[in-house]
């Protein structure tokens, strides 16, 4: 476990990881990209609760997401299933875990700022805090000819997994694309990256 943690998650916080997951002792996953999530956490009956974070993910996002996990876990163990997903009892329990975290040593200033902010709410997603998703998406090495879907303007068109979209109005932190050819309408998250065309 602890090699796994080396390589994903920013050198200061490799004994702190370690040490939450000797506590809870839970099975941990390094799993392939997926679209719609960055980590998951699953309990079933009699088995070893699962903790998942993709592979892709840079350390600071991976960090903030292992955390994220780990605080369903303790609400689950402390609360069983009496609680909101992310109601108030796990914004508590992340940040407690991200406290420890909330440093210089660990984040760069440029993610510390919003991810200081954030904590002070946290929301489901990362991707809802646009300020804080933008500054972890900034730290993977920046694609000059990528850009986050808000940055483009009504109308213009994009390509994202191979297919061409144009860009429409935003709903809160979604925003409402239709797809070229089929003329159907996606939600595509505010922060996603794009090639502009």
């Amino acid at each position: 476990m602890w090699n796994i943690l080396e390589r994903h998650v920013p050198a200061p916080s490799v004994a702190y990881c370690y040490d939450l997951w000797e506590r809870y002792q839970f099975d941990f996953v390094v799993t392939r990209p997926r679209h719609t999530r960055l980590g998951d956490f699953t309990a079933k009956p009699n088995q070893r609760e699962r903790i998942t974070v993709n592979n892709n993910l840079n350390p600071y996002n991976f960090l903030i997401t292992y955390l994220h996990e780990i605080a369903h876990l303790e609400v689950h163990r402390s609360y069983k299933r009496r609680q909101p997903p992310h109601g108030k009892a796990w914004k508590t329990h992340f940040r407690a875990l991200l406290l420890p975290t909330l440093n210089e040593q660990t984040f760069p200033a440029s993610i510390l700022s919003p991810l200081t902010l954030y904590s002070h709410n946290p929301t489901a997603s990362t991707g809802t805090f646009l300020p804080l998703m933008q500054a972890i998406k900034n730290v993977d090495a920046p694609h000059s000819d990528l850009v986050m879907v808000s940055e483009l303007s009504e109308g213009q068109a994009f390509r994202l997994q191979q297919k061409v979209f144009i860009r429409g109005t935003q709903r809160r932190t979604r925003i409402v694309c239709i797809e070229r050819t089929s003329q159907k309408k996606y939600l595509v998250a505010a922060h996603a990256w794009v090639e502009r065309l």
